[in-house]
């Protein structure tokens, strides 16, 4: 099966990550295909980046239409989501709504983790937007600088461990999320280093698209996120206009 890893983030290193983390856990005879957002910022940390992320994995996933199995949107605020199930016939993973899932099943609440203090009320919304908030003892983020977006984890690494620690301790959670893209593969080098599981998102995203692929959901043609009828527009990247308008694949 192919699956589309798509990075609404600018990063190339990110991205790197991303499929690093992801072939731990990709079953054989997956195929990851990377793809890394032509336009934004280097990382999503605002509502504002989120919205142009999310336009952004759109044409990502429009692009790829037709020779893919099922898509993952590739950073942990899921910018997007909604939009991608409402318009596509394959399955669409979001990270953050993966590790979420994957959470629950491993304790009663979960804690996240994550390397910027700019995240936190994204984050917190994206937990409501998923139903989750019951379920979540508690965000904490980084409040200090780094140097590059690329190796914040080596950088941060002794501070995240610190923060996961302190969640488990302060928080009572069960389980702890390491949240955002540049993250992706730490949850293997500290699990040690932590007493509670540990989750990426990114894995837990690539292992529940293969199941989607392999229970072969229909379409829906009723409820929130049937496709909505064709429509003409403006100035849109060629592949998602034709999405949009029922043309093609």
């Amino acid at each position: 099966m192919k699956i589309l890893v798509a990075n609404p983030n600018t990063s190339t290193g990110v991205t790197d990550r991303l499929i690093a983390s992801a072939k731990l856990v990709a079953s054989p005879g997956t195929e990851l295909l990377p793809m890394t957002a032509s336009y934004g910022v280097p990382y999503i940390a605002t509502r504002a980046e989120a919205a142009i992320g999310a336009a952004a994995a759109l044409e990502m996933l429009a692009e790829r239409r037709g020779e893919i199995d099922a898509a993952i949107v590739a950073a942990f605020g899921d910018p997007g989501l909604g939009g991608a199930r409402e318009l596509f016939d394959f399955p669409v993973v979001g990270m953050a709504e993966a590790a979420m899932l994957v959470a629950c099943t491993l304790g009663r609440s979960f804690g996240i983790v994550s390397f910027s203090r700019s995240l936190e009320p994204w984050f917190a919304e994206i937990v409501a937007w998923h139903g989750l908030s019951r379920r979540c003892a508690a965000i904490r983020t980084l409040d200090e600088s780094f140097r590059s977006i690329d190796e914040v984890q080596e950088e941060k690494e002794a501070v995240l461990v610190e923060l996961a620690q302190r969640i488990v301790k302060d928080n009572a959670a069960d389980v702890v999320i390491l949240a955002g893209a540049p993250l992706a593969g730490l949850a293997d080098k500290i699990k040690d280093r932590v007493d509670v599981p540990l989750v990426d998102g990114i894995q837990a995203a690539v292992v529940m698209a293969e199941g989607l692929v392999r229970i072969k959901p229909r379409k829906a043609v009723a409820g929130t996120f049937r496709r909505p009828g064709p429509k003409d527009s403006k100035g849109l990247a060629t592949a998602l206009a034709d999405v949009i308008a029922h043309r093609g694949a």
